[in-house]
């Protein structure tokens, strides 16, 4: 019953003394596990019993609780999955609609709706050039820059914020060396609606400039001149008549690509079945190792070894064994 046993293994200890109480003839083992009778005597046999121990309780719990954590981030990525399919979604009923006129989409000037992002807009007015602002620390392809903001002043006197474009930072000074200058006279544009930017924490306007932070239209209707519209601005289409300038740097279609969120989300989920799947592996180990004197489980490690002999060797396994042999 015990050739081949190793009493300095991890659990050696604990199987010697479950032999001797086997050969005292004592009901239980060293860890309170019932001794079962095998082949008409007592054998060391503790079965799964160890899984009811406070220990493995305790692992039962950390895998619980891992499972849970992979479970919510993998449900906050899914969300953002969510969230990126219906910003596509949204660019491509919004992004080439038909120019629908600003009053009409936002008849109040605080209004605003997420469902408008993108959406195509049209005004008529005259731009107001002595209003004209910077939104600085503005970067495309890496290169500092500024937007330029300027009021179209509407025939009701309200102003509605045109964002015509990127123009980058100057060779000398912190500010652009030229701005190209909108048409003149009465212009109808058309602008894909923004909503306002937050305020930039720890941050202000530099004073007695034309530059701002953002886009915070509150903040900006301190020096557009005007009542302005504080709900969104637009980023600048087109413009008729056709500036004399060419109009700064516009934007690119947005990416509708919905980023790596459903390979993370089904990789958090895999994390949570691994834990578990790492958990029984440790469980079977530790079964077999505190077993490790029962007949039934011998045979069974001597038929692993068996068909793990059978199987051909790898490169790798050859190779150890050169080596070896000619050490």
């Amino acid at each position: 019953m015990t050739e081949g046993f190793d009493p300095g293994s991890r659990y050696g200890r604990r199987h010697a003394a479950r032999i001797r109480q086997a050969q005292d003839g004592a009901p239980t083992s060293a860890d309170g596990a019932t001794t079962s009778v095998r082949g008409g005597t007592a054998e060391p046999f503790v079965g799964w019993h160890f899984v009811r121990s406070r220990r493995w309780l305790g692992y039962f719990a950390i895998a619980v609780a891992f499972a849970i954590i992979c479970t919510l981030f993998g449900m906050w990525q899914w969300d953002r999955r969510n969230e990126a399919v219906r910003q596509n979604d949204q660019i491509a009923a919004n992004y080439d609609h038909a120019p629908v006129p600003v009053d009409q989409v936002l008849p109040r000037a605080g209004t605003w709706s997420n469902d408008l992002t993108w959406l195509r807009a049209s005004v008529t007015g005259r731009y107001d050039t002595d209003h004209q602002l910077l939104v600085r620390n503005r970067v495309h392809n890496g290169q500092p820059g500024f937007e330029v903001l300027v009021p179209l002043v509407t025939d009701d006197g309200r102003a509605f914020v045109v964002d015509r474009g990127w123009v980058p930072t100057g060779n000398k000074q912190d500010a652009p060396d030229s701005i190209p200058a909108p048409p003149t006279g009465t212009v109808t544009v058309v602008v894909r609606l923004q909503q306002s930017e937050p305020r930039i924490p720890g941050r202000t306007d530099p004073a007695n400039t034309d530059q701002v932070q953002s886009v915070t239209l509150p903040d900006v209707a301190d020096k557009a001149g005007h009542p302005i519209w504080t709900g969104a601005y637009g980023q600048l289409d087109s413009e008729t008549p056709a500036p004399s300038e060419r109009a700064p740097l516009g934007w690119d279609r947005p990416s509708a690509d919905t980023g790596l969120h459903l390979s993370y989300f089904i990789q958090w989920f895999l994390f949570a079945v691994g834990g578990f799947g790492f958990l029984a592996y440790v469980m079977v180990q530790e079964y077999r190792n505190l077993n490790q004197d029962d007949p039934e489980e011998r045979e069974r490690a001597l038929d692993r070894q068996r068909r793990k002999d059978a199987k051909p060797k790898s490169d790798a396994e050859i190779e150890d064994e050169l080596l070896t042999s000619r050490r």
